[in-house]
């Protein structure tokens, strides 16, 4: 992280956090020195142990500037991470599709695994198809005006529901479906995409399914659909590149507050994005997000009406550019 960076994040938390965190008689820990331990936790597989010795702090003192510190990040949540308005869409709309000339998209949809220790009470609850305990982590993509598809800005996070919940469920229990009844949200014609993993919509679009009898203009389809979608791939890969912790294991047990780690990660992850803080990511491969083919019960479409679900994608896929077989 730039220093510039730091240093908006430190003006934008730092009275929040600059009461006293260690017993009367002890020296005060600043809001300087809780973010740079804030941000080493999250971005660092370091132990607490390590980090607090590091930075010349008992263990508790540590674990309490660290909940102070995504505390005060979180209260910013829809500062940070909020849906895109009109014009804002309609730069969305012509970033996505100068990639394949997918139209009408603002944005993709995936759910990646965030790695936990495994929670006292019902633990199995918590153990993915991949036999580790997660928390399913489900991102909206899209990108902010004058942002490019690759920024992988985050306009909707919804967490808190164990890694045994399957995808669909989790996009049902958030408030995405009732996104797709707003028009502000949802105006005219647009959509975002999804993999297999979700149900066919008028506002959300996913792949055909190959039952090995695909047309090319279905194969055209799912091809351009996947190029276009790869923007969330990108940005779970920048998420998890800048907060490290995310790829590999949160080191807390509390289920209270383990969606709010999880969510303030995000928020970092688009303020480094907003104030143009470059990260190269390692080639770090975000395998334990589901794949389409675990899961290729495609669903039936669902929602927005049946038929116009289908006839959209149907028509969609009939004006495509020929990307296949050319």
């Amino acid at each position: 992280m730039q220093r510039k960076t730091f240093d908006f994040i430190l003006s934008l938390i730092g009275p929040k956090i600059s009461e006293n965190v260690v017993k009367p008689g002890r020296p005060s820990v600043s809001p300087e020195t809780q973010l740079l331990l804030t941000l080493w936790i999250l971005g660092t597989p370091d132990s607490y142990r390590s980090v607090s010795d590091r930075f010349n702090v008992g263990k508790a003192t540590a674990v309490i500037s660290v909940r102070r510190v995504v505390k005060a990040l979180y209260d910013h949540v829809h500062t940070f991470i909020k849906w895109p308005i009109a014009d804002e869409m309609e730069t969305s709309i012509r970033v996505f599709r100068a990639v394949k000339g997918f139209p009408n998209v603002i944005g993709a949809i995936d759910g990646t695994h965030i790695s936990i220790t495994a929670p006292k009470n019902n633990a199995e609850a918590y153990v993915n198809r991949k036999g580790y305990h997660s928390m399913q982590l489900q991102v909206g993509s899209y990108f902010l005006q004058a942002v490019c598809n690759e920024n992988g800005m985050f306009i909707h996070c919804f967490t808190g529901y164990p890694g045994a919940v399957h995808d669909q469920r989790v996009f049902q229990n958030s408030d995405l479906p009732e996104f797709f009844r707003n028009d502000t949200q949802f105006p005219d014609d647009v959509h975002i995409l999804g993999d297999a993993a979700y149900k066919l919509h008028k506002h959300l679009m996913v792949p055909f399914k190959d039952n090995g009898h695909l047309t090319d203009i279905q194969k055209n389809f799912n091809m351009c659909h996947s190029s276009t979608r790869m923007a969330i791939e990108r940005a779970f890969g920048l998420l998890k590149g800048r907060m490290r912790r995310l790829l590999d294991t949160l080191p807390m047990t509390r289920e209270d507050l383990i969606p709010k780690y999880i969510i303030t990660c995000c928020i970092l992850h688009n303020i480094c994005l907003l104030k143009q803080d470059q990260f190269q990511p390692l080639a770090v491969a975000i395998s334990n997000n589901a794949s389409a083919v675990e899961i290729l019960a495609t669903r039936e479409p669902d929602g927005g009406g049946r038929d116009v679900a289908i006839r959209k994608r149907d028509v969609i896929a009939a004006e495509l550019p020929m990307q296949i077989g050319a």
